[in-house]
Formats: structure tokens, C-alpha cells, sequence
């Protein structure tokens, strides 16, 4: 999976190209872009046991212990309304979604501003945000790319080779991505 040692293999990013309007201009035509096709999942133990097998002198049970106290104590000062600074892996950041209020009036009829009648039951959701830092922030010079087929195309392929057919036919997306 990385680059930095001669016995991994060297993985690649690899993408499809489909056809999307901007949702920002929707009168704008249609451009090309890529559409990233995943490698594939990589979970917490995974992690763990990848961070063990890479020179840790800890065991991968110590490792998984380690990052999910992490997750759970950066979670706890998260809803207390802290920024969680992790050096180089970034910084998170609550954030608030709300609905807006209106001036109205009391349960007496008398007028209140627009402040005077948001409460905390106008909070919808408390969102994190993830702060980059430069390690993280030009992924790109390191990155090496792969043009594949859709998976959409992919999976078209494969029917069609399973029903013993010679060729395969789809519609390529015309206004949004396939996802992976």
C-alpha cells in the first residue's frame, strides 16, 4: 500500500472519467471530471495491525487501545466545545447548524428581536470540522494515477461475460458522480 518501503506494492489511485454539470452553474455544460474508484477500505485494526507490522513496538492491541481512546476522549472535549489539536493528523472543530429565528413576540405579546428569540432548541446539529495540516495538504506530488473503466462500465462488463455475451452496453451518468 505505501511507497516507502522496496517489498510493499506500490497502489495506485485510480479514476473514471464521467460527464457532470457544476452544481454551482448548472447553465454551464457539461464537463469531463474524475470520479475516484476506491481501493478498498481500510478499518481502524486494519490500521492498528498496519502501524504494528511497520517497526511499533506495541502490539496491535495496544495500537487499536491507543487510537480508540483517541476517538472516544477527542469525541468527549468535541461536545464540550473544544478544538482537539492532533499535531500533524489535524485539528478537530465543533460547529454548529441552526435554524434562524424571527423577531416575534412573547407568551405576553411583547415584540423581541430576531436574537432575543433564538434558543438553543434552534441548534439542529453539531458538526466537526476537520482542520488539514501540511502533511495532508498536497497529497497530489506523492499520489500516482490510474485511468480505469466506471465501475458502472465495470459491472456492465461483467454481466455481460457472465451471460456469455461479447460485448456490453450502459449510459455513462449525464449530472452527477457514480460514486465508488
Amino acid at each position: 500500500m505505501a511507497k516507502n518501503n522496496a517489498n510493499e506494492s506500490i497502489q495506485s489511485i485510480k479514476y473514471s472519467v464521467a460527464m457532470m454539470k457544476n452544481p454551482a452553474h448548472p447553465e454551464e455544460a457539461e464537463k469531463a471530471y474524475a470520479n475516484i474508484q476506491l481501493n478498498g477500505i481500510v478499518s481502524l485494526g486494519q490500521l492498528a495491525q498496519h502501524i504494528r507490522e511497520h517497526g511499533s513496538p506495541y502490539t496491535r492491541d495496544v495500537v487499536l487501545g491507543v487510537i480508540t481512546a483517541i476517538v472516544d476522549h477527542t469525541r468527549e472535549f468535541l461536545v464540550q466545545g473544544y478544538k482537539v489539536d492532533l499535531g500533524d493528523l489535524g485539528s478537530f472543530v465543533p460547529g454548529l447548524s441552526s435554524e434562524g429565528a424571527l423577531p416575534g413576540t412573547d407568551a405576553d405579546g411583547n415584540p423581541k428581536t430576531a436574537l432575543q428569540m433564538f434558543t438553543s432548541d434552534n441548534i439542529k446539529d453539531v458538526k466537526v470540522n476537520y482542520g488539514m495540516t501540511s502533511i495532508f495538504s498536497d497529497l497530489r506530488k506523492d499520489a500516482i494515477f490510474e485511468k480505469v473503466t466506471s465501475r458502472k462500465a465495470q459491472k456492465a462488463s461483467l454481466n455481460a461475460q457472465l451471460a456469455g455475451e461479447e460485448s456490453a452496453t450502459w449510459s455513462e451518468p449525464t449530472s452527477e458522480g457514480e460514486g465508488d
